[in-house]
């Protein structure tokens, strides 16, 4: 098969794939890719950001440099390609959730797109990358009934509806810069885009009370940049260290949002009659300052161990126009190990990359007193060998825990499976007459 070929029939593999599991999960009522009541705050769930080998170690990726997969966690990784390599990557999951409260469980089969990438080298010096991913996505519907005291009606019944949709994307290109040997920097540049909505309706058993309808929307259209760094140091012949860096811009973000409240009550023929709307202009939000710091060993090219830690500053940003209200900081700690039993056999199954990793991270939304869930997580997966062993075919499995910090809110468990295809292809290869 062809280069070409093969780069279209995986291009037509993932979109196809993960328009037939969108449309499964829109056929069944569920959003696309997450039916988390926690996404009605903030901006919705954020995105794991890493591609098919770091999905599988707990999402380590500062400290990671691999010729052979696409990093876009740290952009100075780039510089790992060699000149005659050609890259593109993509890849979705599908997950199952369980949701308990109590006694109460449910449970949600979803789908999502992760990300489609490519990336290939422009100077000995200087490779760049090209890429599409989501940042964050927004999905749940909550029904509540509740009863009201203190009036003259003892069965007075308020009945609440909240519903949640859309999310945030980032197109991005990346450049990645070798300094010199052993040192490399580099920036993504993405275009953060997307719309999202939360909506509310309260009404009541008697239809002598008003009724109320609230909208907020968020629509973004604005940039982003993610700047790195990685410096690697060798010890002897067969081991290496490096420490990655990466730091992401704080700004104000260009929106077009607003807050939509409208009252009414139910006529006794049934009709309803407005009475009265509001509809507030927002401009107030930020994208704030990000941190993060990795380190990794690599020993003879085939045992790899990485450790990073990863700092949110979303206390910082305004959000409807307020400045930690609904926000908080977020931390994330990812640990990850990496095993290719041998890398110049013949024996299949000595040449499939081995990995495992877990990670741990608070939540950036306040929900209750102040507090959120906590988000534990562990993975492992393979990178399979194929196309003459140059091209790689990542699986992951990943079992994350959602719990409150307080009791009576939802706790989540996910069991997710991820899917990436790594085409590894030589395009730059000069062409010899004998």
């Amino acid at each position: 098969m062809s280069i070409y070929k093969k780069i279209l029939c995986a291009f037509i593999f993932i979109l196809l794939t993960g328009n037939v599991l969108a449309q499964s999960s829109s056929e069944n009522g569920n959003s696309p890719s997450t039916n988390s009541p926690y996404t009605r705050y903030g901006f919705g769930q954020l995105s794991d950001q890493s591609f098919g080998n770091s999905k599988a170690m707990g999402g380590v990726a500062y400290g990671l440099r691999d010729g052979s997969q696409i990093n876009p966690a740290n952009p100075a990784s780039y510089t790992a390609i060699d000149s005659l390599t050609f890259l593109f990557d993509g890849g979705f999951s599908i997950q199952n959730t369980n949701f308990s409260e109590g006694k109460v469980k449910q449970n949600a089969k979803n789908s999502s797109f992760d990300y489609i990438a490519m990336q290939f080298r422009l100077h000995r010096r200087l490779a760049l990358t090209l890429g599409f991913m989501p940042f964050s996505s927004v999905g749940y519907s909550i029904s509540t009934e509740e009863k009201i005291n203190g009036t003259p009606n003892p069965n007075l019944t308020a009945y609440s509806t909240y519903n949640g949709s859309g999310g945030l994307n980032q197109l991005f290109l990346g450049a990645g810069f070798k300094v010199f040997n052993g040192l490399s920097v580099g920036v993504n540049a993405s275009y953060l885009f997307g719309t999202i909505t939360h909506s509310s309706q309260v009404s009541f058993s008697d239809n002598s009370f008003n009724m109320s309808n609230k909208t907020n929307s968020i629509r973004v259209q604005d940039y982003k940049l993610d700047f790195g760094l990685q410096y690697t140091q060798k010890i002897g012949q067969k081991q290496n260290v490096t420490l990655g860096a990466v730091y992401s811009l704080k700004h104000k973000l260009n929106n077009d949002s607003y807050k939509a409240t409208q009252r009414g009550s139910i006529s006794s023929s049934g009709n309803y009659i407005a009475q009265g709307a509001n509809v507030e202009t927002v401009d107030g939000f930020e994208f704030p300052h990000c941190f993060g710091a990795g380190l990794t060993y690599v020993y003879d090219k085939r045992l790899t161990v990485g450790f990073d830690y990863t700092l949110q500053k979303w206390g910082d940003v305004k959000y409807f126009d307020k400045v930690g209200e609904e926000l908080k900081d977020r931390s994330k700690y990812a640990l990850g190990i990496e095993f290719l039993p041998s890398y110049t056999t013949r024996n299949y199954f000595a040449k499939i990359r081995y990995r495992v990793g877990a990670y741990y991270s608070d939540p950036y939304v306040k929900v209750r007193n102040g507090k959120g869930a906590d988000e534990f997580g562990v993975s492992a997966g393979f990178g399979l060998p194929i196309f003459m062993n140059k091209s790689i075919l990542n699986i992951s499995a990943q079992y994350i825990k959602v719990k409150p910090q307080v009791s009576g809110l939802l706790e989540e468990n996910y069991m997710k499976i991820s899917i990436g295809l790594t085409f590894n292809e030589r395009w730059f290869a000069k062409w010899k007459v004998q």
